[in-house]
């Protein structure tokens, strides 16, 4: 029986291959680009979606979180995170000792077991059995 390798490091993202949307809208979008002058801006679009999707994530490691926007990074340590919140959209927030909070990018509520996982027990498993120490006491 061997045991589960927990890894060091935990990337959420949104997968590269979202790229290719964004190149086919600029191939589309090609005859439009050339029917005026200064139409030819329309192939920003694309070009910031493809950075978007290069640049946006969330990686957790033993250290903490380090939340990467398009144009802001920014490191959150484990000491420094009061919570964590549920989204409406089954996305996932940071809630700051502050009670500031952050959004993480890229991670769902179905990320949270390996979030726990990664944290080295700082985070709570929402999906693990409970113990014998926390379940209730039957009378």
């Amino acid at each position: 029986m061997s045991e589960h390798q927990v890894p060091s490091r935990l990337v959420f993202r949104i997968p590269a291959i979202a790229a290719l949307a964004a190149l086919l809208f600029a191939v589309g979008a090609t005859p439009v680009a050339f029917a005026a002058p200064g139409l030819a801006a329309i192939y920003l679009v694309p070009l910031a979606a493809v950075v978007w999707v290069l640049r946006v994530r969330t990686t957790a490691d033993a250290d903490g979180l380090r939340v990467r926007q398009v144009f802001t990074s920014r490191a959150l340590p484990w000491s420094a995170l009061k919570s964590l919140r549920l989204t409406k959209r089954a996305g996932v927030r940071a809630v700051l000792d502050d009670d500031t909070e952050v959004a993480l990018p890229s991670v769902r509520v179905r990320h949270l077991p390996a979030l726990a996982l990664v944290s080295g027990g700082r985070l709570d498993d929402p999906t693990a059995a409970p113990t014998e120490d926390e379940a209730p006491a039957a009378e």
